[in-house]
């Protein structure tokens, strides 16, 4: 259960936010004094406050800052219906979450509130290497014990202090936002905020705005002044997830900021200090990204101040058995079931698996195996409708053999072909296709991009090679916890 606090001096905004909130999945609570709300916050600890900034009593700015002074990592999102006003400018410049203009809206209000909710769970739960004492529910472990694991947890260790730049590199799925969150816990910046972006989930369009705010009139929309995340996050650290697929433009914005420290919004002209640390991460080979001119040589050196390289799944030996162990614990107490194990041949089966997907993959596969179940161990068969088509979805994924093309060529001239071009194109259609799909994470509509080709013409392609889209890759969701 979420808990909200709303100070606001109009009853009739604070039924409504009552309303937007109901029990059981929140639980709100009112104030029509800076006072009163005050008391409330202190009490409750709410994981976030919606802030009005004229009160009876004093301003919600006032608020803000008492707010601060007590809990650096409760989100505050202010409301005002003076969408120009200085005063909540000011307070995002100061590391409010963010301000809404009243009359409030439901759907902008429900989408920003959760999303609070979630980054301020991100920055309160701390990431627990593995070996350390157990924390409370809300702890990600990094689990795994494998040589490959060790060194990393070493290189956390060594980086989280020093104030430098940090990229991760590893395929999807390994848990690179983990390993993010664990160099912030264990920085001298974790009492500031800590906040995620995904790149390839931001329209390019956007993402500059979104990064570095922007003026009022800066371009078509921008209806009033907005703060962006490196200002909103002064004194805390920004996690920038797959980097790679950040455009030229922006690219240049935030090497400027990590050569000078500062930045302008877009559409203005006064210079910005940036008091953040950048982590960044990224699944592709930026140096191919770089001789192909899609990723600037000198901000792939500005990022790579210090690398954690994480280990595919594959490569972490026992670490299966650890992380099974500790999904099913997790699973069992979110899905009320009761599973202690799997039998030693479902265990054989997932150890004798690649697990393409990594981390995420294998928690995404005990998810559904667990909703299924109906004995205290998991069986063999309860993998094997999730593992055959990511298996099948594998064998699509062939290396180019320049031998396997001249036979195909050949076989194909003796029997007297004339659609070796099609057979050839149907053939390895797959595989491009999934490839596609993997680096973009599912995302249909991206992947259409990347493939010249229009949604519709994809899933049919899909359909057609038998390719499901939510088993190649196997889908998640960002707030699914200890992946990334």
């Amino acid at each position: 259960m979420a808990t909200i606090v709303a100070i606001d001096d109009e009853l009739c905004i604070l039924e409504f936010l009552r309303q937007a909130f109901p029990e059981p999945e929140y639980a709100f609570f009112g104030a029509v004094s800076l006072r009163e709300g005050l008391s409330l916050i202190e009490e409750k600890q709410p994981d976030v406050v919606l802030l009005d900034l004229d009160l009876p009593d004093g301003s919600g700015l006032e608020g803000f800052r008492r707010i601060r002074e007590w809990n650096l990592k409760t989100p505050t999102i202010f409301m005002t219906g003076h969408g120009t006003t200085n005063t909540a400018i000011e307070a995002m410049s100061l590391g409010a979450y963010e301000y809404l203009l009243k009359p409030l809206e439901f759907d902008p209000l429900k989408v920003l509130v959760d999303r609070a909710i979630a980054d301020a769970r991100v920055m309160r739960s701390r990431s627990r290497l593995d070996g350390e004492p157990p924390g409370d529910d809300t702890d990600d472990a990094l689990v795994g014990r494998s040589p490959a694991m060790q060194e990393v947890y070493k290189l956390v260790g060594r980086i989280a202090p020093k104030d430098v730049a940090v990229l991760i590199l590893g395929e999807s799925g390994t848990g690179k936002e983990l390993i993010a969150r664990a160099i912030y816990h264990y920085s001298r910046r974790a009492q500031g905020p800590f906040l995620a972006i995904n790149c390839a989930a931001i329209p390019e369009t956007l993402l500059e705005s979104e990064l570095f705010g922007h003026e009022k009139g800066a371009f078509t929309g921008a209806d009033h002044k907005r703060i962006g995340k490196f200002e909103q996050c002064s004194g805390g650290t920004i996690f920038l997830d797959e980097i790679g697929d950040m455009p030229p433009l922006t690219q240049a914005k935030v090497l400027r900021l990590l050569e000078t420290r500062s930045f302008e919004r877009v559409g203005g002209n006064q210079t910005i200090r940036a008091d953040v640390r950048l982590i960044a991460a990224t699944n592709r080979d930026l140096k191919a990204m770089i001789d192909a001119n899609k990723f600037r040589i000198d901000l792939y050196y500005r990022l790579n101040g210090f690398t954690i390289r994480l280990p595919p799944l594959r490569e972490r030996g026992d670490d299966l058995d650890l992380l099974i162990q500790h999904f099913l614990k997790r699973l069992n107490k979110e899905l009320g079931t009761d599973v202690r194990g799997v039998t030693p041949d479902a265990l054989d089966l997932l150890k004798n698996y690649r697990w393409p997907g990594n981390v995420r993959e294998l928690q995404n596969v005990l998810r559904q195996a667990l909703l299924q179940a109906t004995a205290p161990l998991l069986q063999r068969e309860s993998f094997l409708p999730y593992l055959q088509e990511s298996t099948r979805s594998r064998s699509a994924e062939r290396h180019f053999d320049s031998e396997e093309l001249e036979r195909f060529v050949r076989a194909g001239i003796e029997a007297g072909s004339a659609r070796l071009y099609h057979e050839w194109l149907a053939k390895n259609e797959p595989a491009l296709l999934l490839a596609v799909l993997r680096q973009v994470e599912g995302n249909l509509s991206q992947a259409a991009r990347c493939l010249g080709i229009d949604r519709a013409t994809l899933r049919s392609k899909m359909r057609s090679y038998g390719l499901r889209p939510d088993r190649a890759p196997i889908e998640h969701s960002r707030n699914t916890p200890a992946t990334n």
